[in-house]
C-alpha cells in the first residue's frame, strides 16, 4: 500500500498534507513514526488513573499530531477531548476516548500496511 492508499483506507486527507508537505516520501516518514508516540497510551492510562493534568498534555500532543498529519478521522474526538480536559474535568472523556480507540487501532493497523 502506498501512502495515497494509506491515507484513503484511514478515511484521511490525503490531498490536504500533499498540499502542505507536498513531499511523499516525507508524508510517510512522518506517518510511520505516528506508532511510535507514546500520547495515546500515556492518555489511555492517565485516564484510567483520573489524572486530569497527565491526561491533558498527552490528548493536546496527539490532537497537534493528527492535524500535522492531517489524520482528519481521528482529530474530531481529539479535539473535543481535549477541550474537556482543559477545564480541568473528566466527565465524558471514557465514552470519548471508547470513540477514539477504534479508529486509532486502524490508523495504526492501516500504517503498519504501508510499503
Amino acid at each position: 500500500m502506498n501512502i495515497q492508499e494509506c491515507y484513503e483506507t484511514m478515511g484521511a486527507n490525503y490531498d490536504d498534507i500533499l498540499s502542505r508537505l507536498r513531499n511523499p516520501s516525507l508524508i510517510t516518514k512522518l506517518v510511520k513514526k505516528f506508532e511510535a508516540d507514546e500520547n495515546y497510551k500515556v492518555l489511555e492510562t492517565s485516564l484510567q488513573e483520573k489524572n486530569v493534568d497527565a491526561a491533558f498534555r498527552a490528548a493536546h500532543t496527539l490532537k497537534g499530531v493528527c492535524l500535522n498529519l492531517g489524520f482528519t478521522q481521528l482529530t474530531k474526538d481529539t479535539v473535543a477531548i481535549t477541550e474537556i480536559l482543559r477545564s480541568g474535568s473528566l466527565e465524558g472523556t471514557q465514552e470519548l476516548f471508547e470513540k477514539i480507540k477504534p479508529i486509532y487501532e486502524k490508523t495504526v493497523k492501516t500504517i503498519r500496511e504501508l510499503d
